[in-house]
């Protein structure tokens, strides 16, 4: 069955985190993606640790599924493969600086000029306009000036690190890839493309939908454990005997009910959520993490064992829900998620090594043997 994406083809000019996780999910549904590269400023992720085959398990999993042609961009004949490729890749993604693309000769100015009908997603941590889009930054700086880092963690200890990319991911490749796919629709009765400015601080601000409203329309700032989702109240998580952590969403009526049941403390139903809060705490921490998770096991309280990740990849429901995979080379992965008609774990291919497809590429594209052999000469590949 085809893909849900197949015949799009993407230029990802994109290196880390926010870009790649993007076209990863844009490959995973079966568009075609090109990762244009450095061949000697690798991207970070490749060497990261552990290896497996020549580059790391992060890079396996975000580029899975992609091609690679590795250029000096600074170079003017790869300029004119480019403008080649934009015949029929008609989608690009960056991450660059404002302004880096377009001294390059890649910015979307230019480019549109050769296919007007590009449609062109710049991500970048403060966007393509304001005094900070040129200020560097990263998905800890993001969270510290949208407020998200304010209204987590605990008061006395102030704000605490996330160990997901919430920026990143959340605010840049999710965003990204909604976005692609609107303007690939609304390009479909245009016929024109557009640039597309993806800010991970913007992203960060949208990402409060239940607090940040209320503080926009004259309400105090909400810091930590200042509101029931933030631990005010007794949505939290509960250390136990072993120190190791439960954590409780029993937020509604029937959920609290059944907690406070559980505990064998019904008379705590109706207690305020500061005293039951207290007597949480105390509670779980006299028995084990084992202890209370085999008791809330069958009782819908919206009660679960906070897991390390290699629990997690074992727990039954991820085991029922089959979210391990396994690439051509062994390597083993999530699988794609979402899934749809289409979409299979045997569909997803390994990540390229860097410069992989160069000789492929250029040859379908009609470039001949003796010409790609001048470009090696000039220096593009090196």
């Amino acid at each position: 069955m085809t893909r849900p994406l197949e015949g799009l083809k993407i230029l990802d000019f994109s290196t880390l985190l926010p870009g790649p996780y993007a076209t990863m999910l844009i490959a995973d549904m079966g568009a075609d993606v090109l990762r244009i590269e450095s061949p000697s400023r690798p991207d970070l992720v490749r060497l990261m640790e552990p290896q497996i085959g020549g580059q790391s398990a992060a890079f396996e999993y975000l580029n899975r599924g992609k091609r690679s042609l590795a250029m000096n961009l600074k170079k003017a004949q790869s300029l004119e493969i480019i403008h080649a490729l934009l015949a029929d890749h008609d989608i690009v993604v960056e991450q660059f600086r404002p302004g880096v693309m377009s001294r390059l000769g890649l910015g979307y100015e230019q480019l549109s000029k050769i296919n007007p009908s590009v449609i062109y997603c710049s991500i970048t941590g403060y966007g393509q306009s304001g005094p900070y889009r040129d200020r560097a930054g990263h998905d800890i700086n993001y969270l510290a000036l949208s407020g998200i880092a304010a209204s987590s963690g605990k008061k006395a200890i102030g704000p605490l690190l996330s160990g997901v990319q919430i920026a990143d991911v959340a605010a840049g490749s999710q965003p990204a890839v909604m976005a692609i796919l609107a303007a690939v629709i609304q390009r479909l009765s245009t016929g024109k493309g557009q640039h597309i400015d993806i800010a991970m601080s913007d992203q960060c601000m949208a990402l409060q939908p239940l607090m940040m409203p209320s503080v926009i329309n004259g309400q105090a700032p909400i810091n930590a454990e200042d509101h029931f989702l933030n631990g005010a109240g007794l949505y939290d998580y509960y250390a136990t005997a072993d120190n190791r952590y439960m954590a409780v969403g029993s937020l509604e009526p029937q959920f609290r009910k059944a907690l406070v049941q559980a505990l064998g403390h019904p008379e705590w139903m109706s207690s305020g959520d500061a005293f039951l809060k207290e007597q949480l705490s105390e509670t779980f921490a006299q028995e084990s993490q084992a202890f209370w998770s085999e008791r809330f096991a069958n009782i819908d309280a919206c009660v679960e064992p906070v897991l390390a990740m290699d629990e997690a990849l074992i727990h039954p429901h991820a085991v029922a829900r089959e979210l391990m995979s396994e690439n051509p080379s062994g390597v083993k992965q999530i699988k794609p998620t979402p899934s749809l008609a289409g979409m299979n774990t045997r569909s997803v291919q390994s990540a390229p090594l860097c410069g992989q497809n160069n000789q492929e590429i250029l040859l379908d594209l009609g470039f001949t043997g003796e010409q790609i052999e001048a470009f090696d000469a000039e220096g593009i590949f090196i």
